[in-house]
């Protein structure tokens, strides 16, 4: 009895099931890839206009939105109790001379004087120190006038660039000072346009490898693209003028500035977008994503050598188009790699192309 049970098990022990995948030889091609980055969009250039003395607001001469030119007028404060502190300031400065003109002539008179005995060198040395006091308070009338001056031209405000007026929330009669953070209005200049965007330390270092330094790599960024808040893409291209340095330890990302031309005035300061960066990649090793599978941030692939199922850690670009990987060491061409599923094979599994299964 035992010898026909054990007879019965030996005839049912299972076969091994070897199953069927999709198979790919490992060739050269081309590929795009693309990646996009939050960016943000300022002017060139844009500046607060504040006053630099309080005063009430005597004119505005400009209209929001409107386009201006490098000095033209954009305000004028009142410019009465100015004037009139000119005009003090030149009287003080009349009287002064008048006073140094004065001391001089009794310093004068006093040194002849003593060559003919007549005064003590202390009278000389006093009227010597009255003619340096005249001076003193000459040099501080003028001053005082300079600053005068100086206080009545702020009351012309003039454009810092070329640039487009942003809000205008003063009228004329408001009283306006130096203290005022938001400022009378905002100069931008949008001529060209800077865009921000931060780049991932992974990325920077894989074109600071390639290109051989950090500098060398800013230089050799390839054209970049902007797609607006509306879908579309910006019909200038940009250029990335800077990177970044430092890794911000908060995102652990570089800051990138890229800069677009904006002569008819599309792109508005403030506003935001997606900037693009696409590269044209040739003949090189590119699979599809389906073929790998990662474990503690290593991506792997499964080769097929001989039958079986043999796990390879590869290396890929941080950019891919979504679809596929630029595979940058790990295969050669002419190497067959399981094209799909492959987080479902175990290592040393024997496989078969699909489609062999019948022959």
């Amino acid at each position: 009895m035992f010898f026909i049970l054990g007879c019965e098990q030996n005839e049912e022990l299972p076969v091994e099931e070897i199953k069927a995948y999709d198979v790919m030889v490992v060739a050269e091609s081309n590929i795009t890839l693309r990646q996009e980055y939050a960016a943000s969009i300022q002017g060139k250039q844009s500046t607060k206009i504040i006053p630099r003395i309080e005063g009430y607001l005597q004119e505005v001469h400009i209209k929001e939105g409107q386009r201006v030119s490098r000095g033209q007028v954009l305000f004028t404060l009142d410019q009465a109790e100015r004037v009139s502190e000119v005009h003090a300031a030149e009287a003080n400065v009349a009287v002064s001379r008048a006073a140094v003109a004065s001391a001089e002539l009794h310093y004068e008179s006093r040194k002849r004087l003593q060559e003919k005995g007549i005064v003590s060198s202390f009278e000389i040395k006093a009227a010597e120190n009255q003619l340096e006091m005249a001076r003193a308070q000459l040099k501080q009338s003028e001053a005082q006038l300079e600053t005068a001056r100086t206080n009545l031209s702020y009351t012309v405000l003039k454009s810092p660039s070329d640039g487009i007026v942003g809000k205008l929330p003063y009228r004329a009669g408001d009283y306006v000072a130096p203290a005022m953070q938001d400022g009378l209005t905002t100069i931008a200049d949008n001529e060209q346009m800077y865009v921000y965007f931060s780049l991932t330390e992974r990325d920077v270092l894989t074109r600071m490898q390639h290109c051989g330094s950090f500098e060398q790599m800013v230089a050799a960024f390839p054209k970049v693209q902007l797609q607006t808040v509306n879908g579309d893409i910006y019909s200038q291209p940009g250029s990335v003028i800077s990177i970044s340095g430092v890794v911000e330890a908060s995102t652990g990302a570089l800051s990138a500035l890229a800069v677009f031309d904006n002569a008819d005035g599309i792109l508005l300061s403030g506003s935001t977008g997606r900037l693009i960066i696409q590269e044209e990649h040739q003949g090189v090793i590119v699979i599809p994503q389906t073929a790998t599978f990662e474990i503690m941030d290593k991506t792997y692939v499964y080769r097929v050598v001989d039958g079986v199922a043999v796990s390879t850690i590869i290396e890929v670009s941080p950019q891919s188009d979504g679809v596929n990987y630029l595979v940058t060491k790990g295969l050669s061409v002419g190497d067959e790699i399981i094209a799909t599923g492959a987080g479902y094979v175990r290592d040393g599994e024997r496989v078969q192309k699909k489609g062999d299964e019948a022959k």
